[in-house]
C-alpha cells in the first residue's frame, strides 16, 4: 500500500493522473431521476466514473421541534454497504457515512434550499419531514459530489404527498405539491495530494489523499457552505484556487442536474 501511495504521489506531482485525465477533469457523469419510482417520493441514481450512488427521498408527517413550530424538517442519512467497498462493514453507522451525510446535509441546509415553512401542515402540531437517504452502491472516489448531486436531483424532481388530517394518513399516490425548492446549491470537492490540487479523485487517488475542501455554491456564485477534511492544511492561495475552480466546475454539474430534471 505504501509503495502504491508513493507511486500515485509521484504521478500526481508530475501533473499527471493514473487514468490520464487532466487534474480538473471529471469522469463521465450520469444522472437518472426517478430511479426508485414505486416506493420513494423522489430519487436519483448518480454515476461518476465507477462510483455509483442512489439517493431516495421519503416524506413523513411528524410533530415539529418546539423552537420551530411552523417549520418542517430535513434529515439526511448515508449507508455505506459492505458491497460498496472492502473497508465498509455491517452494523452501526460508520464515521465516513456520518461525515458524508453531514456534508451533503450542510450544503442543502446552509443554502436554505428548501422553504421549510411551506412544509408546515398545522403549526405546533404536524409538519412534513423530508428524509434524504444516500445508498452507496460502489465507492470509487468522490462520494460527496455524487451524493450531493443525487440529493439535489431527488429534491428537484420529488413531490409532497397529500396528508389526510382527519385520518392522519399520508396518501402517497396523491401529490399535494412539488418540493418547495427555492435555491439549488451544487457541491464541488477539491482535493490535495502533496502540493497538487485535483478534482474528482478515484478510489486509488484517495488512498494517497492529504486534504479535502468541499464547496457548495448557488447559481450566482455565492458560497453557502465549506467543509475541510483530512489532516493536512490548505494555504490561503490553495483555498482561493479551489473556490475559483469549484465555481467553474459547479456550472457543469448544474447542467447535469437540469438535464436530469428535464429542463
Amino acid at each position: 500500500m505504501k509503495l502504491n501511495q508513493k507511486t500515485i504521489r509521484k504521478i500526481i506531482e508530475d501533473g499527471e493522473r493514473l487514468d490520464e485525465r487532466e487534474l480538473d477533469e471529471y469522469r463521465d457523469i450520469e444522472v437518472e431521476a426517478d430511479y426508485i419510482n414505486e416506493t420513494a417520493e423522489g430519487s436519483a441514481k448518480v454515476s461518476i466514473g465507477k462510483t455509483q450512488v442512489v439517493v431516495g427521498l421519503s416524506i413523513d408527517v411528524e410533530s415539529p421541534y418546539d423552537d420551530r413550530p411552523g417549520r418542517g424538517t430535513l434529515v439526511t442519512n448515508a449507508e455505506l454497504a459492505p458491497m460498496a467497498h472492502r473497508e465498509y462493514e455491517s452494523g452501526p453507522p460508520q464515521e465516513p457515512g456520518v461525515e458524508l451525510a453531514r456534508v451533503v446535509d450542510r450544503g442543502i441546509r446552509e443554502a436554505e434550499a428548501v422553504d421549510l415553512e411551506e412544509l408546515c401542515i398545522e403549526e405546533g402540531e404536524n409538519v412534513y419531514t423530508l428524509f434524504i437517504d444516500i445508498h452507496v452502491l460502489n465507492d470509487d472516489g468522490n462520494l460527496i459530489d455524487a451524493a450531493s448531486l443525487g440529493a439535489m436531483t431527488a429534491l428537484k424532481t420529488g413531490f409532497i404527498p397529500e396528508y389526510d388530517e382527519e385520518t392522519g394518513e399520508i396518501l402517497r399516490d396523491e401529490k399535494a405539491m412539488d418540493i418547495p425548492l427555492v435555491k439549488e446549491p451544487v457541491t464541488v470537492t477539491g482535493r490535495k495530494i502533496g502540493n497538487t490540487l485535483l478534482w474528482d479523485t478515484n478510489g486509488d487517488e484517495e488512498e494517497a489523499l492529504d486534504a479535502r475542501l468541499t464547496v457548495s455554491l448557488l447559481e450566482n456564485g455565492n458560497i453557502v457552505a465549506m467543509q475541510k477534511g483530512e489532516e493536512q492544511p490548505y494555504s490561503q492561495e490553495e483555498v482561493m484556487e479551489t473556490v475559483e475552480k469549484a465555481e467553474e466546475i459547479s456550472s457543469r454539474l448544474r447542467e447535469k442536474l437540469h438535464e436530469a430534471a428535464g429542463e
